[in-house]
């Protein structure tokens, strides 16, 4: 093996679904950075348009597109555009979600069924349209690579974040079956999932609020402590943590990798 050739990603087509801002925008920059094309979409125009400035600022070949991920119809409209720009796809990101921090006996149900929309279904949906894009005979047809962005706590029990814990839970064996089916299958994709502990995003910001405002923490101090106690590693993640990791499991490095989970996390569930 090339070692060197082995991680790069030249002449690959990437989609990273919420990449308007904070880790999906990260995840998008470092594909580029690693010699993708890459398509972006959000259901922030805004974001996403952003996003692709900064891609092509850089040197890279890029598409932005509005996308409600619990929409098949704007999957399949995602999709089609990618490889309509790029020719092909390659590489599927399954970022997007939404986290709201809730005790069980407090959280509402719908509250959990929007959580579970989005964070379950948005990853099936891509999961779907990917894998028959992905296949032979498909739009693209090339087989290509699926990350999927689950979450230590979709592997441990995290307090208030239940909903959120079930929803990445799913997602984790999602992940499993999917990659068995496409290795029985023959259909040249490998499919994986990651497991970011507490990345301080907007979303990881918002967690820590959550947690002084359920008076889980007396406040903010207290919030990162406890929270931070959980990581033998001694700090939280950082974007670019998270996206070193996809372009591992993006790139041909990992060709012999499906069905893993990857946890990126400080040591949280390891403890």
């Amino acid at each position: 093996m090339d070692y060197q050739k082995a991680f790069r990603l030249d002449g690959k087509v990437a989609l990273v679904t919420g990449a308007a801002r904070g880790l999906g925008r990260e995840i998008a920059q470092a594909l580029a950075a690693m010699g993708a094309r890459v398509a972006v979409s959000d259901i922030l125009d805004d974001g996403a348009k952003a996003t692709v400035e900064l891609l092509r600022a850089s040197g890279a070949q890029a598409r932005g597109f509005v996308h409600n991920v619990t929409d098949e119809a704007q999957w399949q409209a995602t999709i089609a555009g990618t490889i309509e720009a790029f020719g092909g796809i390659d590489i599927l990101v399954n970022n997007a979600g939404v986290e709201s921090g809730a005790l069980l006996a407090a959280c509402t149900v719908e509250d959990f069924r929007r959580i579970q929309d989005v964070n379950v279904t948005g990853t099936f949906l891509g999961c779907k349209h990917a894998i028959q894009a992905m296949s032979p005979g498909g739009a693209s047809g090339r087989g290509g690579s699926i990350v999927n962005l689950s979450s230590a706590a979709g592997m441990i029990g995290v307090i208030a974040h239940g909903a959120y814990g079930a929803s990445k839970g799913a997602v984790r064996t999602l992940t499993k079956t999917a990659a068995v089916e496409c290795g029985r299958l023959g259909s040249g994709v490998r499919v994986n999932s990651l497991h970011p502990g507490l990345i301080l995003t907007a979303m990881g910001e918002q967690l820590l609020d959550g947690i002084v405002e359920l008076g889980v923490a007396p406040d903010r101090a207290g919030a990162e402590a406890a929270l931070l106690a959980l990581h033998p590693i001694g700090r939280f993640g950082e974007p670019s943590d998270v996206a070193a990791a996809v372009i591992y499991l993006a790139s041909d490095a990992a060709k012999w990798v499906t069905g893993a989970e990857l946890s990126v996390d400080g040591g949280v569930v390891a403890a």
